[in-house]
């Protein structure tokens, strides 16, 4: 199951969700119960044996995070 991460435009709170397959989405901010969501671009990574795998959001480098990008 993916897991999203939302910043409420209401209150300015972020969070996760965790979305079942095939769930309609109806997420809901828990601090203010506002739908005046945006869902935030996300990093993962994953272990493959002892080798680190990073992907980004975007599709330019492989960096574990875009905070140090200067193209987006």
């Amino acid at each position: 199951m993916p897991i999203y991460e939302y910043k409420c435009l209401s209150c300015d709170n972020e969070f996760e969700v965790l979305v079942g397959m095939g769930v309609k989405d109806s997420t809901r901010c828990p601090r203010c119960k506002s739908k005046n969501l945006r869902k935030l671009f996300s990093t993962f990574g994953f272990s493959s044996g002892e080798r680190k795998v990073f992907t980004s959001s975007c599709s330019t480098c492989n960096a574990p995070s875009c905070e140090g990008c200067k193209g987006g």
